[in-house]
């Protein structure tokens, strides 16, 4: 079997560590706050080029957590791609605001100036960028609009731990970004586990009283908040696993270049672009063809595990009738049925990554 992902062989190769980091959480019973969280978000802040880091439960309560400390006007108008997880869009709504989707580039599958220039309105107040797949946005006109428009830019880095933009981390570039720590991220924790980075001390100190029941001292609560904390054994996991996040990142661009090499002659499939400006850490290898569930299924007779991220785009959601804005003619409505999340991660060897490369050619071909 090829697995999609392969978390307890990641484990086996740290394994050393990360339970000696478990067990001195234990021994100094430091489970919430303390030490070890302290200790993840210094490492984490200066990991993303950032001035501040907040530790918080999840990569959604992140999201939500920035933008109440944005402190945007009550229904305001927030942009979001079309083609994300759902955390993206539920987090503007849960915070009494109105999801505005809007339209991804074809090949590399993010937001762009000329994208959020379409649906700007006298209400719009905010855009979250999310580097999906790993892949980040083009940030220096976004953040041109942003500036024109008074605006603000939250990134959602939940899948791009790493990744760079003109040689910067995300997370570094927008008013505020957010991770999350779910165990199959490129950095994952052995739970939920979520952080907001940002350069502004007066946005860190208001997501932490947000995060912390309004308060920063113990009983002193300036406002109703709420509880979103990152764990001290999550933390210690995540300091352990910063340590390889790099080495783990090469091995992903090196599978990717290894597909991208050995499907190109595939005409009846769309291959991931990778722009100049981007270091692109593969979250996912995301390919694009009319045979998706044919070839999915193909690929599993042949012990083969797959992926489908994300099989329903946004607006045609259920949860998103009352929005009104679906579009069939938007990339993202017409190609949802088209992805398909091949096996990446550095569980992988060559021979893996060939095998796959061979029985997509065989598929195609026969």
């Amino acid at each position: 079997m090829i697995k999609f992902l392969d978390l307890f062989s990641q484990y086996n190769s740290i394994k050393e560590e990360i339970d000696e980091a478990i067990s001195n959480v234990i021994a100094n019973s430091a489970f919430i706050g303390g030490a070890p969280v302290s200790a993840f978000e210094e490492k984490f802040k200066v990991y993303t080029d950032s001035k501040y880091c907040i530790g918080v439960g999840n990569g959604t309560d992140a999201l939500e957590i920035a933008i109440e400390a944005a402190n945007l006007p009550k229904g305001s108008e927030i942009l979001v791609p079309g083609n994300s997880f759902i955390a993206s869009s539920e987090a503007v709504t849960r915070c009494g605001h109105r999801v505005v989707f809007i339209d991804v580039d074809p090949e590399c599958y993010t937001i762009s100036k000329e994208t959020i220039l379409q649906h700007l309105t006298d209400k719009t107040a905010a855009i979250i960028a999310v580097h999906l797949y790993g892949h980040p946005c083009d940030m220096n006109p976004i953040l041109e609009v942003a500036e024109t428009h008074n605006l603000i830019v939250i990134e959602d880095c939940a899948q791009a731990h790493g990744a760079e933009y003109k040689g910067k981390r995300v997370g570094s570039l927008g008013h505020l970004a957010i991770f999350s720590f779910y165990p199959g991220k490129n950095l994952g924790a052995y739970g939920d586990g979520g952080a907001i980075t940002t350069q502004s001390e007066e946005l860190a100190i208001r997501a932490r009283k947000i995060a912390n029941h309004g308060r920063i001292a113990k009983y002193d609560h300036e406002f109703e908040g709420r509880n979103s904390r990152l764990d001290g054994i999550q933390a210690a996991i995540l300091t352990v696993k910063l340590n390889y996040i790099e080495e783990w990142t090469q091995k992903r661009i090196a599978i990717a270049d290894q597909y991208i090499e050995g499907l190109s002659d595939i005409s009846e499939i769309i291959l991931p672009v990778r722009r100049v400006f981007a270091k692109q850490v593969y979250h996912l290898f995301v390919i694009r063809t009319d045979r998706r569930d044919e070839l999915k299924s193909f690929l599993a007779e042949n012990n083969i595990q797959t992926g489908v991220h994300y099989p329903i785009s946004l607006a045609k959601l259920d949860a998103y009738k009352y929005v009104g804005q679906y579009d069939e003619d938007t990339f993202y409505n017409k190609t949802d049925s088209q992805l398909l999340s091949l096996p990446i991660g550095e569980h992988l060897t060559k021979n893996d990554v060939s095998q796959v490369i061979t029985f997509i050619n065989q598929f195609f071909n026969k």
